[in-house]
This record gives C-alpha cells, sequence and structure tokens, in this order.
C-alpha cells in the first residue's frame, strides 16, 4: 500500500502562512495595548503558531491506517513521565491500543536574536530526546516497539540567519561543520546530528520569510532535513504501526 502524504506542499503552506499571520496578530494586539516592547515576544507565545502543522501531522496519522488512534494536543493530555524529570509535556502524541506511536515536538524561532536561541533550542532538543529514550529503556511506556519521535523546526530566513558567524574556542577548534557557518547551516546540521545519533526518529528545518502571510513560502536546506522527509518518515511508520496492530 503507498503512502498517503496528504498533499502537505499545500498544508505546508498554508501552515506557513497562518505562522506568520498569527504572530502580526498578536504583535498588533500588543502594540495596540500600549506594551510596544512585547511587540515580539508576544508573537512567539500566542500559543497557536504551529498549529497547522498539527493539523498535518494529524491528518498524516488518519489516511495512513490509524485513524481511530487516540491523538492528544490539548496541554492537559501530552504529558509524558520523563527519566530525569517527572515528566514532559509535548505538542502531539499519538496513542493507539494503549501504545505510544508517536510523540512531536514544534520550534520556531525568528529574529532579531538567534545566537542565544540557537543554543537553548539545542539544549532543549538534546536533553528531551535523551530524557525520552532513557525513560523508554526503563519501561515508562510499557514494552513496546520504538516510537516515532518527531522534531520540527521553523526558523525566519533573514539576513541574520544566513550571515556567517564567527565563534571563539580558545582551546579547541571547532568542528568544520560549524566553523564560519550561519545560524540556519548550525540548524541543519544539528537537526541531521539528532537522526544520526537516533535522538529523534525525523528532524526537520523549515525556513522562511517574514512576509510569507500570505504565500506560505518556504524552503530547507537539505534533503535529508526536508519536510517532505520528515512527512514521509511519519508516514511510513504509522503505516508500518497499523499493519502490526490490527
Amino acid at each position: 500500500m503507498a503512502l498517503n502524504l496528504v498533499n502537505y506542499e499545500k498544508k505546508a503552506k498554508k501552515a506557513v502562512a497562518a505562522f506568520w499571520g498569527n504572530r502580526d496578530e498578536a504583535r498588533e494586539r500588543q502594540l495596540a495595548s500600549g506594551k510596544s516592547d512585547q511587540g515580539e515576544r508576544a508573537g512567539v507565545t500566542s500559543g497557536k503558531n504551529m498549529d497547522g502543522f498539527l493539523d498535518l501531522v494529524i491528518d498524516l496519522v488518519k489516511v495512513n491506517g490509524l485513524k481511530n488512534a487516540d491523538i492528544h494536543q490539548k496541554r492537559a493530555v501530552v504529558t509524558l513521565p520523563g527519566y530525569f524529570r517527572p515528566t514532559k509535556l509535548w505538542d502531539l502524541l499519538v496513542i493507539h491500543q494503549g501504545q505510544l506511536i508517536a510523540a512531536i515536538e514544534l520550534k520556531s524561532q525568528v529574529g532579531p536574536s538567534f545566537g542565544n536561541n540557537f543554543n537553548n533550542r539545542t539544549e532543549e532538543a538534546i536533553g528531551t530526546a535523551h530524557d525520552f529514550w532513557t525513560a523508554y529503556r526503563e519501561g515508562a511506556f510499557g514494552k513496546q516497539p520504538r516510537p516515532f519521535v518527531g522534531w520540527l523546526m521553523l526558523v525566519e530566513d533573514a539576513p541574520a540567519s544566513r550571515r556567517a558567524v564567527q565563534d571563539k574556542s580558545p582551546h579547541f577548534p571547532v568542528f568544520k561543520e560549524f566553523q564560519g557557518a550561519s545560524y540556519l547551516k548550525r540548524y541543519d546540521v544539528l537537526c541531521q546530528r539528532l537522526m544520526q545519533e537516533q535522538l529523534y526518529s525525523s528532524a526537520a528545518l523549515m525556513t522562511s520569510p517574514r512576509d510569507a502571510n500570505k504565500s506560505g513560502q518556504h524552503s530547507s536546506l537539505s534533503d535529508m532535513t526536508s519536510l517532505k522527509t520528515f512527512v514521509t518518515s511519519l508516514a511510513g511508520h504509522v503505516a508500518g504501526e497499523a499493519a502490526r496492530l490490527t
């Protein structure tokens, strides 16, 4: 049976346009209230910016054999046990017949500051995955095959995110892949290594300019970290689990 990718390109454009549109609306509300210094932060914390990508994931699950799976996205029901901490909130969980099929994390970053945010996102992604797989190893989810763990990152395509960045490492050299690499390139390397080290089943990097609130314009930096690779991997995992559990 062929995988159904639910016309993901069209849905992704819609999701990207909504991402920027929601940010613009939140920023305008903050400016109208007189809290001009919170304009960018308001766009980040509005809570609905990545909902279009959740809809894409849900469609992929339903059409690839698990239409009756329990798909959770409300805050009260997206918690999983951790190993180094009691619990972790995810953006979306797929559970079928009491087994965890998939756990998805969605993140975004826009300018003007990319440096500190890149480091924070990196540490968070690695820590979350290490905590998850240790909990899995220790039986937190029962005895079951490895679930799909996905990490999808949307980063603003801007001069500051594409500019070459120099690092200072006085004692030992920085790995050559990071030498003079832009923040977008660093995110691409991060996603590739998250998969190579089996911390995530798939990690995707999407880039999009700030003026894409109508067009939904977006792109990828490499085939390995593209949205197509992400949705294909997820659809394949879901189809395999559907065949196993039915």
